[in-house]
């Protein structure tokens, strides 16, 4: 039986998403061993930010709290997070039932924190990450459904 494109494409953007994390973490040990306050007060500056603003200063103060240590954790995380988004794709990809289940119950955790971050504050970008979200969540759902009623059909 051939692969459905709609889990090559979900496979795709999870392998994507494991790439981008993966980039940042790594891209975090760079900054081990360096002053990493004075070079947010570096970027702020550079761009021409009011430091008083609000993303700015949380920037600011975020930067300032952090520390090698706190940064080899989150590295950490993020190779944990990239691998896990990894071993999905390859699951859905080769067709995985496992995967399917991952992926639905690794997107289903998000949709409570969507639906209240759109009720506080709704914007274009938050809905239609909303609607992605839960029409991917959909998919693996109904494509598990799909292929149990088939194994039913055929024993």
């Amino acid at each position: 039986m051939q692969v459905q494109p709609g889990l090559r494409a979900v496979a795709v953007c999870e392998g994507a998403k494991g790439i981008l994390v993966l980039a940042v973490g790594l891209g975090l040990l760079g900054f081990i061993h360096r002053d990493l306050q004075q070079l947010a007060e570096d970027v702020v500056r550079h761009l021409h930010l009011n430091p008083s603003a609000r993303y700015p200063r949380v920037f600011l103060m975020v930067a300032s709290r952090f520390d090698g240590v706190q940064l080899w954790a989150v590295a950490v995380g993020a190779l944990v997070y990239s691998g896990l988004r990894f071993l999905e794709a390859v699951g859905l990809w080769k067709d995985r039932n496992w995967a399917k289940w991952l992926g639905a119950i690794s997107g289903g955790i998000y949709i409570p924190v969507e639906i209240y971050e759109a009720a506080r504050k709704a914007t274009a970008t938050r809905l239609v990450l909303f609607a992605l979200n839960v029409a991917v969540v959909a998919y693996l759902l109904w494509n598990l459904w799909q292929k149990r009623q088939i194994s039913r059909l055929n024993p």
